[in-house]
């Protein structure tokens, strides 16, 4: 059972709660998302699809991680960030290569009842290597230009999810 920490929108923490029951009660908690760039100068973005059997935004294209802050935080956010990557990606980095560019709450009904309701905390980092996906968690990916991701997800906004168009207006 993997559980989320709860915050209001001041993110003060309030609790934590099982992950499934947070996303169907449509509770605020803290997530993060991950975007890996070619360079510092961002001309190319790691993109994942996520895989046909994720609980919500199934086969839609999205940013190269994300997932939620673990409640103990013994490990560290950064360190979090680092495992996760591997786990999805097969992607390593160090702690010390991801740096928090901006934080915002979305809301969301997705498929199957559930609610995304999440603070969520955006990191970026360099890498210009090759991916090696858990088939569990990413059906496929690539590098993709960002003036043409922009433009696609203009042209064909329904293969991308939510939180991932907010997160792009942003950057």
């Amino acid at each position: 059972m993997q559980e989320v920490i709860l915050v209001n929108e001041q993110d003060i923490p309030q609790g934590t709660a099982e992950k499934m029951e947070a996303h169907l009660k449509g509770w605020l908690h803290r997530a993060y998302s991950i975007l890996i760039f070619a360079s510092p100068e961002r001309q190319q973005i790691l993109l994942q699809r996520r895989a046909m059997d994720k609980y919500h935004s199934r086969g839609l294209w999205t940013n190269a991680c994300c997932s939620h802050q673990q409640p103990d935080g013994s490990a560290g956010v950064e360190n979090e960030l680092s495992e996760r990557l591997d786990y999805e990606m097969g992607v390593r980095l160090p702690e010390e290569a991801f740096r928090l560019c901006f934080k915002f709450i979305y809301r969301t009904e997705l498929e199957s009842g559930l609610i995304e309701h999440e603070l969520d905390y955006v990191y970026e980092a360099c890498y210009s290597g090759a991916a090696a996906p858990n088939s569990a968690e990413v059906s496929d990916w690539k590098w993709m230009d960002v003036p043409a991701l922009k433009a696609d997800m203009a042209q064909h906004p329904e293969e991308y999810t939510f939180w991932f168009h907010r997160i792009m207006e942003r950057l």
